[in-house]
């Protein structure tokens, strides 16, 4: 997927397309999280969907929950599902700063060979 040190850097353009493409990665996997909190919410805390949205995107930004379920299955949803947060967050980070990375990786190393 990167290229090797023995490799040139890539352009302005290509690297600007690896950023795009890694971000586009990133967005579809809060997405993906974000449905996956909805549905846990409505199915465990018998939450309607605008408030199920509201708490998944709440954990997912980092910001907590808003209330605390009723339900005995939603608690432990709502904990399961917020250590689950925390490391989409950190997941998501590290997809859109690996490019930015390598690249700066990839210089030293072009600069040792020189």
């Amino acid at each position: 997927m990167y290229e090797s040190k023995d490799q040139p850097l890539l352009s302005r353009i290509e690297f600007s397309w690896r950023l795009a493409s890694h971000a586009v990665v990133a967005v579809l996997v809060i997405v993906g999280s974000i449905a996956i909190g909805v549905l846990g919410f409505i199915y465990f805390a018998e939450m309607s969907w605008r408030d199920a949205l509201l708490h998944a995107v709440f954990l997912l930004g980092g910001l907590g929950a808003i209330s605390v379920p009723v339900t005995v299955s939603g608690k432990i949803f709502l904990a399961l599902y917020g250590l689950y947060a925390g490391l989409v967050f950190v997941t998501a980070l590290g997809i859109v700063f690996a490019p930015v990375a390598h690249r700066i990786l990839h210089r030293f190393h072009l600069d040792e060979q020189n």
